[in-house]
């Protein structure tokens, strides 16, 4: 057979690997993609467009609390409903507490599964809190519709 040793006493010899060939960082390190946190506060100051926000949001984690049933927990006390939504554990903590509940999807999915007439609120207790109303809403799944469909 080849590439076989036919003495079956025979050790097989494998090559070391070089030490610390392996282990080097990148020359040209890829660009990591700006946090949702990072993305509101430049969103909020105007240094990013809302094309390029709505990008980063779909793709990014949200952390959401949440109650016994599953689903969103909206806020009812509003001029309309909302739903708080968070960049960060930690954000989510700020507001609801320590041992609060909570689930993580990304933003794209938060757009398919907002309730139609709700809008949401991302880092309530933030220092760059952003409430999206319902309108807002409706224009995010516009341009995820356009962007994906043409």
């Amino acid at each position: 057979m080849y590439g076989y040793d036919q003495n079956p006493g025979a050790q097989q010899q494998y090559a070391q690997p070089q030490q610390g060939y392996a282990q080097q960082p990148p020359l040209y390190p890829e660009p990591s993609p700006p946090s949702l946190a990072d993305a509101v506060r430049a969103f909020t100051t105007g240094s990013l467009s809302a094309e390029d926000f709505q990008q980063i949001f779909a793709t990014s984690k949200v952390y959401c609390p949440r109650g016994d049933n599953p689903g969103f927990l909206a806020l009812h006390n509003t001029q309309q409903p909302v739903i708080p939504m968070f960049t960060s554990l930690k954000e989510l903590r700020r507001y609801a507490g320590k041992e609060s509940k909570y689930f993580v999807i990304t933003g794209a999915e938060v757009i398919d599964l907002l309730p139609t007439g709700y809008g949401f609120v991302l880092d309530m207790e933030g220092d760059h809190r952003m409430v999206f109303d319902a309108k807002a809403v409706e224009q995010m799944v516009d341009f995820a519709m356009r962007r994906m469909y043409g």
